[in-house]
C-alpha cells in the first residue's frame, strides 16, 4: 500500500511558446497540485497513490500510463464517464504566460465520498488534500472532506496546501473550507501572502503559524517563494532559505514539489529543518525549468545538492 495517498484533479495541459490567438502548435503534458506533489515525493523514493476519477476521453490511457510510469498507484483512480479536465498555457512576449482553463464539471469534479475506501486511506502514513479539489465542486469538497475524517480515524496523518485561487471560488467559501479541514490536519502548508492573506488576514508566518496552532495543527509550514520557508512546530520556529542553484524559468509547481518532498523527509525520519530544507532544494532544483513535471529533479540531484545546502548552513 502506498504510503502518500493524495486526492484531486489532474489536468491535460497543452503548452505553447507563442501567444495563444496565434499558436500553431501546442505540446502536451499534465499537471494539478495534487498529483505533482505525488511525483515530487515518488521520485525522491515513497510509495504514492492517487485518488481521483478518470473521464474516459482519448486522454484517458495517457494520464493513467504516464502516472504508473512515476510509480504512482492507480488502483483508486476511478474510470467513469466523462471528460478529463484540460488547460492551455501560452508564453507572451516578455516573459509572461496566459492561461485558458476548461474543467467546469470535469470528471474528477464528479467525486462522491462513497468513492472512497477507508481500507486504502487506512493503510497510508499520509493522506494529502488540496484547496483545488474542495474547489472544483460542492461533491469534491465533500470527498475530500471525508477522507480527512477517515484519515484522522484510523491514525493517518493528514496534510493540508489550501492553494487559493480566486477563479475557483469566494473568499468566504475557501476560509470555510479551510475551517472544516484543519482540525483533522498534521501538517498544514499554506503560501503566504497568497493563500494566508485571504485565509487569515495576515501574511506573517509566525501569526499564520499561531492561528493553525489554535486549531490544532501540529506542524506548519509557510511557503514564501524567494523568501524561503517558516516551519512552526509545537516548540520552535525554523527558517528556511530559498535555495537557488540556477535561473529561475518557471515557479509553477514550486511549491507542490516543497510539499511533496517535505513529507518524503518526514516519512524518511527526517527531523522537521532537514526536511524543510530538501523541500526548498527540491523546489528550487524545479523552476529552473518549464511546467509543473517536465522539471522535477530526480533522487540523486536532490540529495547532492540537499548535501551542498546542509554544508552551507
Amino acid at each position: 500500500m502506498p504510503d502518500i495517498i493524495s486526492i484531486g484533479e489532474c489536468m491535460i495541459e497543452l503548452f505553447s511558446e507563442q501567444p495563444m490567438e496565434t499558436a500553431d502548435t501546442f505540446q502536451r503534458s499534465f499537471a494539478g497540485d495534487s498529483l505533482n506533489i505525488l511525483v515530487a515525493a515518488s521520485r525522491l523514493g515513497t510509495s504514492t497513490g492517487y485518488v481521483t476519477r478518470v473521464g474516459n476521453d482519448p486522454f484517458t490511457s495517457y494520464l493513467l500510463s504516464s502516472w504508473q510510469a512515476e510509480g504512482i498507484d492507480t488502483s483508486h483512480a476511478r474510470r467513469v464517464e466523462g471528460f478529463n479536465a484540460v488547460h492551455f498555457v501560452a508564453q507572451l512576449p516578455g516573459g509572461d504566460r496566459e492561461f485558458v482553463y476548461y474543467r467546469k464539471g470535469s470528471a474528477p469534479s464528479t467525486m462522491e465520498p462513497d468513492d472512497l475506501d477507508p481500507e486504502y486511506i487506512g493503510a497510508a502514513k499520509i493522506l494529502h488534500v488540496s484547496g483545488i479539489a474542495q474547489a472544483i465542486s460542492e461533491s469534491a469538497r465533500a470527498t475530500t472532506l471525508k477522507a480527512a475524517q477517515i484519515a484522522r480515524e484510523r491514525g493517518v496523518a493528514v496534510s493540508y496546501d489550501p492553494n487559493y485561487r480566486h477563479q475557483l471560488w469566494s473568499h468566504e467559501d475557501a476560509r470555510e473550507a479551510m475551517e472544516q479541514t484543519l482540525p483533522y490536519v498534521t501538517y498544514f502548508m499554506p503560501s503566504a501572502p497568497a493563500d494566508t492573506d485571504v485565509l487569515f488576514g495576515t501574511s506573517v508566518p509566525e501569526d499564520v503559524i499561531s492561528e493553525a496552532r489554535s486549531r490544532g495543527v501540529e506542524i506548519t509550514a509557510v511557503k514564501l517563494g524567494e523568501r524561503g520557508v517558516v516551519v512552526g512546530t509545537s516548540d520552535s520556529i525554523i527558517e528556511c532559505p530559498a535555495y537557488t542553484p540556477g535561473r529561475v524559468v518557471d515557479t509553477t509547481g514550486a511549491g507542490d514539489a516543497f510539499n511533496g518532498a517535505f513529507l518524503h523527509g518526514i516519512l524518511s525520519g527526517m527531523n522537521v529543518r532537514d526536511a524543510a530544507t530538501l523541500g526548498t532544494v527540491t523546489a528550487g532544483l524545479k523552476v529552473r525549468g518549464r511546467g509543473a513535471l517536465t522539471t522535477m529533479p530526480t533522487s540523486d540531484e536532490v540529495h547532492d545538492h540537499f548535501r551542498r545546502a546542509k554544508g552551507s548552513t
